[in-house]
């Protein structure tokens, strides 16, 4: 698909500053967290990239930085395409969701770490939608993409299963195969790619609404 450039890179600007904050910020408490408990700065670092959510909000960041700051790069077109910007938007969606549903009881952030935890989980991925939906075209946007989209969250479980068995740590409860087997860390698996299917096949029909809408 052809690249879309916003025509308000000054807010475009804002949203990246915004999504880079929480992203650096979660990094300087994970690592601090660690160095604190005797584990080093570098065990913080690999648990902190072990999370889908700093993932996911990384990719945010470079679709709103690589358009504007590298715009001829493959990485600045790739980011600009509408299809990437509506994978992106699903990924970061589905952060939100999951952790509303599944992980927010499971504790109580206090200071930098709820806001941290806000900007990740709440701030970002609205902000990224409200970009997504009034930047980009929609209409030629495919009902089998959110499929192809789904490799992402697919290759993110292999990668945190292989990671786990190798460290010892996994990221969530749900996909801890040590503590809950693989049989049931796949059966989890399966069904939160399930709800990544369906928000991916949502965000279309809704692309294709404001096309309609619009004509």
């Amino acid at each position: 698909m052809k690249g879309t450039y916003p025509k308000n890179r000054t807010l475009v600007r804002a949203l990246a500053a915004l999504a880079w904050f929480g992203l650096l910020l979660q990094l300087f408490l994970t690592v601090q967290s660690n160095m604190r408990n005797g584990h080093g700065a570098l065990w913080g670092i690999v648990l902190y990239l072990g999370y889908f959510t700093i993932l996911t909000n990384l990719l945010v960041c470079l679709a709103l930085t690589l358009p504007l700051a590298a715009p001829s790069t493959a990485g600045g077109q790739f980011f600009a395409r509408s299809d990437v910007n509506a994978w992106v938007a699903t990924s970061i969606a589905f952060v939100g969701l999951a952790y509303h549903l599944l992980l927010r009881n499971l504790w109580s952030p206090q200071g930098l770490s709820l806001l941290a935890d806000t900007l990740l989980h709440y701030v970002t991925p609205a902000a990224f939608l409200l970009y997504w939906w009034f930047t980009f075209p929609k209409g030629a946007l495919r009902w089998s993409y959110p499929f192809i989209w789904g490799l992402y969250p697919t290759v993110y479980l292999v990668y945190a299963l292989i990671r786990g068995a190798i460290i010892g740590s996994y990221p969530y409860g749900f996909i801890d195969a040590k503590a809950i087997g693989y049989e049931r860390t796949l059966i989890n698996g399966v069904g939160l790619l399930a709800v990544f299917w369906v928000l991916g096949l949502i965000l279309v029909a809704l692309g294709r609404l404001q096309r309609r809408a619009a004509a």
